[in-house]
């Protein structure tokens, strides 16, 4: 779950390491809040919105199994474990 979480957050600061990348590359001061206008940051927040809704929606469906598969939940056959699976 951890992991999940942390890929989600990576692709919503996507756009923001860009901008520095940008600011770097012209040599402007990426402390310096003239580098960093209302409108910048909210094209920025737009966009990693828009990544994060596209990442998700694409992990929900290209991920699991396929919507014809029967699950077989975990049991025991002579005394081992099966896990559950899909078929």
């Amino acid at each position: 779950m951890i992991r999940a979480v942390l890929t989600e957050i990576g692709i919503f600061l996507i756009p923001f390491v860009l901008y520095v990348l940008f600011l770097l590359a012209t040599q402007k001061g990426v402390a310096e809040s003239t580098s960093w206008p209302a409108r910048v940051v909210l094209k920025l927040l737009i966009s990693a919105f828009v990544l994060v809704i596209v990442s998700l929606l694409l992990l929900a469906h290209f991920s699991g199994a396929a919507p014809t598969a029967t699950y077989t939940p975990a049991h025991i056959e002579n005394g081992k474990l099966v896990p559950g699976q899909n078929k």
